[in-house]
This record gives structure tokens, sequence and C-alpha cells, in this order.
């Protein structure tokens, strides 16, 4: 495949964002670091991102809003637990926010944040931290290219 003109799926894209939620308040930003490079439509971003890049070219600049839906989804309130502090390393400083990679009892590897701690147990959160919030970007294509074979076979760039 010859260099791509637009962004489609197997295309490497490089770009330049910056997500605010609903207030304006900045979430990410590519701004003083290196453009993010993923491999279109292999689920590396999120779906609504990608969904709204479709088509765009090197150069061009769009700005657009990815409803929670299309991004981490809903907020499920049921997905909170309380684990005892016990399950903890002792003397470990928890705090709100802290993420914790976990592993479920099929294998699945998981994330959950600490949202609350209290003397005996702690509030984990399985939610994403921005489920629920829909997502402003402002985003600027800055390369494309064709995926090699490795890439992919792999389904992310290297």
């Amino acid at each position: 495949m010859t260099d791509p003109q637009t962004v489609q799926d197997d295309v490497v894209v490089s770009l330049e964002y910056t997500v605010r939620l609903n207030d304006g308040s900045i979430v990410d930003s590519s701004v003083g670091r290196e453009p993010l490079q993923f491999l279109q439509g292999h689920g590396q971003v999120i779906e609504g991102l990608e969904q709204e890049i479709h088509g765009m070219r090197v150069g061009e600049t769009k700005k657009f809003v990815v409803t929670a839906a299309r991004a981490y989804g809903e907020r499920i309130p049921e997905a909170m637990e309380w684990v005892p502090r016990a399950a903890f390393p002792a003397g470990m400083d928890l705090e709100p926010g802290m993420g914790f990679r976990l592993q479920t009892a099929s294998g699945e590897s998981i994330v959950a944040y600490v949202r609350e701690v209290l003397p005996d147990r702690v509030l984990m959160d399985f939610n994403h931290p921005l489920a629920g919030e829909d997502l402003h970007f402002e985003v600027t294509i800055t390369g494309l290219r064709a995926a090699t074979s490795e890439e992919l076979a792999h389904g992310h760039v290297h």
C-alpha cells in the first residue's frame, strides 16, 4: 500500500489532541509531547475518536464531542465494591484516585480505582474514571502511513 491520503482502517495515524470535559477542564493533551500514534480501526483508542477522524487528511483540524456512550460508557453505580483494608499491604498509603491493575478469576486484566478510604475498608470503583463523561476533542492529523504487515498482525504500532 502506498502512503494513505486519509484516515482509514489499517493506517497508522499520528495526531495532536486536547480533550476537555463539559466544564472546559482539560483531561488530556498531547501539547508538549509527541503526537499520539495508533493503528486506526483496531480499538487502540475510543470508538468515538476513530469514527470522528475517519476520512481526515494530514494537516486537517477538527473539533467534536464524543458522548459517554461512544467513549468510556456510562457510569455503573453497581461497579463499586467495598474491599477489606487488610486486602492491601500493611502500611500502603491509599489515596482516592489511585489505580490498581487486577486479575479476575477468569484471568482478565481490569483496572479499579480507589474511591474512598476508611480505617477498615476501601471503596473500589471498577468504572473508568471518565465513564459518564462527554469528551470534547480538538485534533489535528499530523501524519498518516501504511501499517507494516507486522503491525497489522500484532494490532498495534511498533
